[in-house]
């Protein structure tokens, strides 16, 4: 299932989620294309290895995708969730939240995959946290989605909970992994909790009075 729009409008221009956007592509195109031992020296470096784990690598990561497909599909999804979240919890704080729930999602895989040798890149568990927030916030949403070559409007809470239950029985499946520090590809952990992670901060982050109908109706929004 491939998500295409959301149908909450949003009521702020999400400046942080655009900016974010537009980080996680300069990034992406600064990376060397044409040399595979370039582009993997890049990934090395700025990547989290959890074998020789950094705190600095956790922060330099989120921006850091490891082809065009990977980057796409996180900043779709980015985009459809993110303004919302954006939109309760304001500006600032919202930075704070994405960065929050970026430094539980590598934690969590670093937990479960700390002999790995092989990096984790990507902005995936930041915008899972995103996603888990969007379930708190707006569970009664539907999303415009592509099934096949259909296009179907689906309940937030069902497509959302399913991508978290995938993402935490795979997590489950890695743990038969016979050699972990050889474990790489997907990081189920992270995802699964950066989305705990988000689901549970935004009841601290989010503006009260955001949450209220007639806040909306107030001509200067800020």
């Amino acid at each position: 299932m491939i998500p295409i729009r959301d149908v909450i409008p949003s009521r702020t221009t999400p400046y942080v989620t655009i900016g974010l956007i537009v980080l996680n592509v300069l990034v992406f195109l600064q990376m060397p294309a044409s040399d595979s031992a370039s582009f993997d020296q890049f990934i090395l470096t700025w990547g989290v290895t959890p074998a020789s784990f950094q705190w600095s690598s956790v922060a330099t990561a989120m921006f850091v995708h490891a082809g065009f497909g990977h980057l796409f599909s996180n900043m779709l999804f980015l985009w459809i969730f993110g303004d919302n979240v954006e939109d309760r919890l304001g500006h600032g704080r919202y930075v704070l939240f994405y960065a929050l729930c970026g430094l539980a999602a590598a934690l969590l895989q670093l937990f479960f995959e700390a002999g790995s040798r092989v990096p984790m890149v990507g902005a995936s568990g930041a915008i899972a946290g995103v996603l888990g927030a969007y379930l708190v916030l707006f569970p009664q949403s539907r999303v415009l989605t592509l099934v096949f070559v259909v296009f179907v409007e689906v309940p937030a809470v069902l497509l959302l909970g399913l991508w978290f239950a995938t993402q935490l029985l795979s997590g489950l499946g890695t743990l038969a992994v016979v050699r972990p520090e050889d474990m790489g590809g997907v990081a189920f952990w992270a995802h699964a909790g950066g989305f705990a992670a988000g689901a549970v901060l935004v009841l601290l982050f989010r503006r009260p009075e955001r949450m209220r109908v007639e806040w909306w109706d107030q001509a200067n929004v800020r």
